[in-house]
C-alpha cells in the first residue's frame, strides 16, 4: 500500500541528513513545536521530486521545474521563502548527495514558523525544510498489474475555494478524504470529479485516458494541479507522434476508454484497469500505456537523449 512505501525505515532515519533554514542537520534534530501553525492549520507548501539511479550517480528529474512550481505555490500564499531559486536548487542537490542516495523521493517543504494561536499568516515568518528518502513504487505490487479506482463522492476543490495551482498542504485534506473513502470501499485509489461534474484527477495524481490511440487528459479548467509528470507525458506522447487532447472529460468516458493511467511524481505511470467495478478496456495494461511508460523510464534513467535536459546529475559522495 502507498503508506507503507512512504515510510522512512528506522535504520535510515538514524543517519538521515536534512536541510532546515540553510543548515544540514540530522533528521532527529529537525524539530518543531506541536502548536506550530502548519501542524494546526496546514499552512505550508511543498514539492515531491524523484531522483533515479544513473550510472554511478543519481539524476534528479525536472529539478528546475519543481523548484519553480514550489516558488509559485509560496507566492500564491504570500509566503516569503527567504531563499533564491538557485539556493533552493543547490540545497536539494546537497541533501541528495550527503545522504548518498542513488534513487529517492525528495520533499521540499515551506511552512509558517509560528506557534501563535490564530488563523492569519500575515507578517508571520516561514521556514524551509528539505529531506530525501529511499522510495519504491507508490502502489506497491499493484502497479505492475494495474489498480482499481473508485469515482469519489467528494468533489475536487476549485479555485473559488482554494488555489488549486498551489501545491499546498491544506489542499490535500480534500485528497485524503477521497482516498480514504476509496480504500474503505475496497479500491486502490480515488478519481475525483470537478465542481462542474467533469473528471479532475486522482488524490495525488493526474489522469489520462486512451481512446482510439489518442491521449485524453483533463484540461486546466478541470480544477487540476498542473503536474510535472503530466507535462512530461504530454511531451513524450507528442514526440512519439500521438495525438493529445486536453479538454473537459465526462465521467462515463473513463468507463468506455481503451486504457487509463495515472501520472505523478510518486505514482510515476500507473495503469488503471478497473473503475467502479467496470473493467477499463481489456482489464490489463494497454499497449499505449506500455509504450509511454517504457519511454518515460528510459528518460528518467538517462537512456534517452531527446529529453536529457530534464535530468540534473548528482555525483554522490
Amino acid at each position: 500500500m502507498p503508506v507503507e512505501n512512504m515510510t522512512v525505515k528506522s535504520e535510515y532515519r538514524e543517519s538521515m541528513k536534512v536541510w532546515l533554514n540553510g543548515k544540514i542537520m540530522s533528521y532527529k534534530d529537525a524539530k518543531v513545536p506541536i502548536l506550530l501553525h502548519p501542524v494546526q492549520y496546514g499552512s505550508g507548501v511543498f514539492e515531491g521530486i524523484r531522483a533515479y539511479q544513473k550510472g554511478k550517480g543519481t539524476a534528479i528529474f525536472r529539478l528546475d521545474d519543481h523548484v519553480q512550481r514550489f516558488i509559485r505555490s509560496a507566492h500564491i500564499y504570500s509566503m516569503d521563502l527567504g531563499y533564491t531559486e538557485k539556493e533552493i536548487r543547490n540545497a536539494i542537490i546537497d541533501v541528495v548527495r550527503r545522504n548518498g542516495l542513488s534513487s529517492c523521493y525528495i520533499r521540499p517543504f515551506a511552512f509558517i514558523n509560528s506557534d501563535k494561536i490564530g488563523l492569519s499568516t500575515f507578517g508571520k515568518p516561514s521556514s524551509l525544510f528539505i529531506a530525501a528518502v529511499p522510495f519504491g513504487s507508490y502502489f506497491g505490487d499493484n502497479k505492475e498489474k494495474g489498480i482499481k479506482c473508485k469515482i469519489s463522492s467528494w468533489r475536487r476543490i476549485n479555485s473559488g475555494i482554494l488555489p488549486v495551482e498551489a501545491k499546498a498542504s491544506g489542499n490535500y485534506i480534500n485528497s485524503i478524504i477521497a482516498s480514504t473513502e476509496a480504500k474503505m470501499s475496497g479500491f486502490d485509489e480515488a478519481i475525483m470529479i470537478s465542481y462542474n461534474g467533469y473528471i479532475a484527477e486522482g488524490p495525488g495524481e493526474n489522469i489520462f485516458l486512451v481512446k482510439d490511440s489518442r491521449l485524453i487528459t483533463p484540461d486546466t479548467g478541470s480544477d487540476i494541479l498542473l503536474g510535472i509528470t503530466r507535462d512530461s507525458v504530454i511531451k513524450i506522447a507528442e514526440e512519439i507522434g500521438l495525438i493529445v487532447e486536453q479538454r473537459q472529460v465526462h465521467k462515463e468516458e473513463v468507463y468506455t476508454a481503451d486504457e487509463a493511467f495515472f501520472t505523478g511524481t510518486a505514482a510515476e505511470i500507473t495503469p488503471i484497469v478497473n473503475v467502479d467495478g467496470i473493467k477499463v478496456g481489456s482489464g490489463s495494461t494497454g499497449p499505449v500505456t506500455k509504450l509511454i511508460s517504457e519511454r518515460f523510464y528510459k528518460v528518467v534513467h538517462g537512456d534517452d537523449s531527446v529529453f536529457s535536459s530534464w535530468l540534473t546529475v548528482v555525483k554522490l559522495l
